[in-house]
């Protein structure tokens, strides 16, 4: 408390950590673990937030133990059946995990690093523990984000991660952007955004495997059957024609999909920027298995994504 008895404000997302190298320099909050703004080379390379700001829409968060949506929020692990809050209404289902809006702490800093870390306890609908490790770290490749989670508790858990920035590569909006993505195979998805199939990308409007305008095309769909270099990682890139310069997001081989977003229905992001989502697993994935990390006691998984301005 002040001298004058006035009660010190806090910001909307916590703890502000700074990290910088050269001409980067990246913000990571205390709320969720998340990262709130990310610029290179005098551009802001993410669509964040105000540090007076709650994350909207998602911006920047972490997505632990899973990425995106669980139908009803109810699944089976082990031979028993678990019911999550439902904390997408509209949709009637559990979606981007339960550490969104949970304290982290600061474990690691330096002038270009930091480790964020966090526990969760068993609760209602997850009865298991995972403590977790989320590095971002500046280096002359750019900000690599490196999330590991370890089983600390007595039994196998089911686990995947994802992240959901929203990126710019300075257009005005994302119709104007040169994109080009990796996937292979679009994910087919009911009303609600739970897969139903997969198809080919191939001649349709989601091959964006040469770079092309995203024009009015509008997504909201998960990609998978990634093409990846010889290096293992599956590159993004988002282009703006005007003066050539823009972005690349990669993913390593622990990142199996990802999810384009252009945010039409969201009024705070719509078709600003482009969320490029890694996700270790699809939509759904506790109630389908398709790609579902099985944790044993003591066992961790290390994944790693990465942003860089060309």
């Amino acid at each position: 408390m002040s001298p004058e008895g006035a009660v010190s404000q806090i910001a909307p997302s916590g703890q502000q950590v700074e990290i910088v190298l050269g001409d980067q320099r990246a913000v990571v909050v205390e709320v969720g673990g998340g990262l709130r703004t990310y610029s290179a080379d005098g551009r802001e390379l993410l669509d964040g937030y105000g540090a007076d700001e709650m994350s909207g829409s998602g911006r920047g968060q972490v997505l632990i133990p899973w990425p995106n949506r669980i139908q009803d929020g109810s699944y089976e692990f082990e031979g028993r059946r678990h019911q999550l809050p439902i904390d997408d209404v509209p949709e009637r289902d559990a979606i981007h995990g339960l550490v969104r809006w949970a304290g982290w702490g600061v474990g690691e800093r330096e002038a270009n690093r930091v480790v964020m870390e966090h526990t969760v306890h068993p609760q209602p609908g997850y009865p298991f523990s995972l403590a977790l490790e989320v590095e971002y770290l500046l280096s002359e490749e750019g900000l690599r984000v490196r999330t590991t989670a370890t089983n600390v508790g007595a039994s196998p858990c089911p686990y995947g991660a994802g992240a959901h920035p929203y990126l710019s590569a300075g257009t005005a909006t994302v119709d104007s952007a040169i994109l080009r993505a990796p996937g292979r195979t679009v994910l087919q998805s009911d009303e609600r955004g739970i897969p139903v199939g997969a198809a080919a990308a191939e001649d349709t409007e989601f091959d964006f495997r040469r770079p092309r305008p995203i024009g009015g095309t509008r997504l909201d769909n998960a990609f998978t059957d990634l093409e990846r270099g010889e290096d293992g990682l599956a590159r993004v890139e988002l282009r703006d024609p005007s003066r050539g310069g823009g972005l690349t997001l990669w993913v390593d081989e622990s990142y199996s999909y990802l999810m384009l977003f252009t945010g039409d229905p969201l009024p705070d992001v719509a078709r600003r920027s482009l969320a490029i989502e890694p996700m270790t697993c699809p939509p759904n994935a506790f109630r389908s298995g398709e790609a579902l990390i099985r944790l044993e006691p003591g066992a961790s998984f290390t994944s790693a994504w990465g942003v860089r301005a060309d």
